[in-house]
């Protein structure tokens, strides 16, 4: 397409895109008036990393899927539950929505609601919400191996507690306690090993681990390195306490025994420090592996919603309304297939267009008229003249005096074309007989008001003669109608024989054209009789003529040897120039001045009417009668 085709088809469906503004822009200004306002509080928080010993491209991954996991957990269930409990109103998850500012730990957090009030104070609780989850989080990753640590020394306490009184008082039955107690001890211990070495060597035989399993085996290693000096240890006073409790030589004193308990105490001691160590270690991890959330950026109370904007809503409805009829419009374009303008006949059928006939507005509208004896100073008269002088330039080799006027489909005002074409010939002193060969579905008669009951068809049956079949016109010198007549059961056969040929010699006798009216090319009629004619005119309806019914036709015509001389554009519409190109029918309004008197025909001029003449017995002397002067000079039009 060309611009200025798309600017046609804008100008043409202008209505339609016009309508679709206003209904886009109306139906979103509607819906925007009547939405409840939301409003959007926006808070910002950091996500700080435990110190990291190396930096390299891992830690980065591994500060981005951190930042990512922490903006998926503030939309979790427990920090909503705890933001609503300590709310005191339900926090939805639709609500927040949290990401992460570019590539950076600042995680921005936003929240919707239809109260300002509210919407600041879910995005600050949130936050707070989140913080003490993942306090929550990080101390039960490191509860069972303080709660074991802190078991241990309550142990070690007792123990201590009871060498110190052994100490005081040395007895057999107190140091065989105490070796119970080491027992049990070392029993425990060595359950607690025996269980992390077979947690450890199960781990280690899988070939891949979880970043949850190496998690959980680093754990397991680093408690049982933790567990195996304490295990020694308690050996060691189990071993002491064993020599203690057995019979003593009279040569050992009471000096030996206190040495050898203050040897157990001392033991005991470290095992007390160690166990105090591990535990200030394992809280040293906790706090080292526990990523730190800071608020950066408390929510504040927002003056102005986010949603609904009238303004900007009417205008994207408006331009979606827009743009939806606008592709509606050019998807019947594409679909439509009918021929519009003069340059859509030249592409498709290759024949030129050598008539623009406006659509006719009769003065008196209760009655079919010719319109050019109506009004002859019209510009759609002006428009037949140019027909006229189009069909002699065309028969300047080869003069044109039968011609067919037929069309690609019905209701494309064919007889119309025939008959004002027959008038307007008529009017520049030719001799015309208009012969109404539609023997189908005729119109000629009550086009020009005479009667019907003789005519061509009883031509063929020889009942009767071109001077009876034959009317004169009244009102106009010139011209004489043959009607069809009854319509025959095979007209095909009858316009395709060789009488029809005779009855064309003989009316070409003593007229000068013959202008001959055929049903349209949808049946074979116009092809039957187009090849006993010197020329046809195709007569074509813009935006009504479909482009592969009128390729048909002229691919018929072609095939029947037949001279098509050209495409008359029927029926245009007055106010849609894009129809025919620009041609302007308007313009003759410049030079007659309607209200001169000059030739301007009221409504009182009467219609064309016909009536049979007696006495006269050849149709040629229907031409030579004299002209009636004060008709002549009321109904004769000046030359082109």
């Amino acid at each position: 397409m060309e611009i200025r085709q798309y600017f046609s088809i804008a100008r043409r469906w202008a209505w339609l895109l016009i309508l679709g503004l206003f209904l886009g822009a109306g139906g979103g200004y509607y819906f925007t008036t009547r939405q409840t306002p939301t409003y959007q509080a926006t808070a910002r928080f950091v996500l700080l990393r435990p110190v990291q010993t190396a930096y390299d491209y891992n830690s980065y991954l591994e500060s981005q899927q951190l930042a990512k996991t922490y903006v998926q957990l503030l939309t979790s269930r427990p920090v909503l539950d705890a933001a609503s409990a300590e709310l005191g109103y339900p926090v939805l998850a639709e609500q927040a929505r949290a990401q992460q500012s570019d590539d950076s730990q600042f995680i921005q957090l936003l929240v919707e609601d239809s109260n300002p009030e509210h919407a600041a104070a879910i995005a600050n609780v949130l936050i707070t919400a989140l913080i003490n989850q993942n306090e929550s989080m990080q101390a039960v990753r490191y509860a069972n191996s303080e709660e074991n640590l802190k078991k241990n020394i309550e142990t070690v306490e007792g123990q201590i507690a009871n060498l110190q009184n052994q100490i005081d008082n040395i007895s057999t039955a107190t140091v065989q306690d105490q070796v119970v107690k080491v027992q049990g001890q070392i029993a425990d211990l060595q359950a607690q090993t025996s269980e992390l070495e077979s947690r450890i060597e199960e781990l280690s035989k899988k070939r891949t681990l979880t970043p949850e399993e190496g998690v959980e085996m680093a754990e397991k290693q680093a408690s049982l390195d933790q567990l195996q000096p304490i295990l020694d240890l308690y050996q060691q006073i189990y071993t002491n306490l064993v020599v203690l409790g057995k019979p003593v030589d009279s040569n050992n004193d009471t000096t030996t025994r206190l040495a050898q308990l203050q040897t157990t105490l001392n033991l005991y001691q470290q095992i007390y420090l160690n166990l105090l160590n591990n535990l200030e270690a394992v809280r040293l991890a906790r706090v080292q592996s526990t990523p730190t959330v800071i608020q950066t950026e408390p929510a504040i109370v927002p003056f102005e919603p986010i949603r609904p904007k009238p303004l900007q809503t009417t205008a994207l409805a408006g331009a979606v309304g827009l743009m939806l009829m606008a592709g509606i419009a050019f998807l019947v374009e594409y679909l439509d297939d009918t021929l519009k303008t003069p340059s859509d006949i030249e592409r498709v059928l290759g024949v030129p267009v050598i008539g623009y006939i406006a659509q006719l507005k009769y003065k008196n509208k209760t009655a079919e008229q010719v319109y050019v004896a109506q009004q002859p100073r019209s510009p759609v008269s002006e428009a037949f003249r140019s027909l006229r002088t189009n069909l002699d330039y065309a028969g300047v080799d080869k003069p044109i005096k039968t011609i067919i006027v037929t069309s690609p489909s019905p209701a494309e005002g064919k007889t119309t074309i025939a008959a004002n074409l027959a008038v307007i010939i008529a009017q520049s002193g030719k001799k015309v007989v208009l012969l109404d060969a539609d023997l189908r579905r005729p119109r000629i008669h009550r086009l020009t008001g005479i009667p019907n009951r003789l005519g061509l068809s009883d031509l063929f049956r020889g009942n009767t003669n071109l001077s009876a079949a034959g009317r004169v016109v009244a009102s106009l010198p010139n011209l004489a109608i043959i009607p069809s007549g009854s319509l025959p059961p095979n007209p095909v056969e009858l316009l395709g024989s060789e009488k029809m040929s005779r009855i064309l010699n003989s009316i070409l006798e003593t007229a000068d054209v013959v202008v001959i009216d055929t049903p349209p090319s949808m049946v074979t009629d116009a092809q039957v009789l187009a090849r006993k004619a010197d020329a046809v005119l195709l007569v074509v309806r813009p935006g009504h003529t479909h482009a592969d019914t009128a390729a048909a036709t002229l691919e018929m015509f072609n095939r029947a040897n037949s001279r098509i001389v050209g495409v008359v554009l029927n029926r245009i519409p007055r106010n849609r120039s894009y129809y025919y190109g620009g041609y302007r029918y308007y313009s003759p309004y410049n030079y007659y001045n309607p209200y001169s008197g000059n030739g301007y025909h009221s409504e009182e001029t009467p219609v064309i009417s016909g009536n049979r003449r007696k006495g006269n017995s050849l149709i040629g002397k229907l031409f030579k009668r004299e002209k009636e002067t004060t008709e002549s000079d009321s109904r004769e039009v000046s030359g082109d």
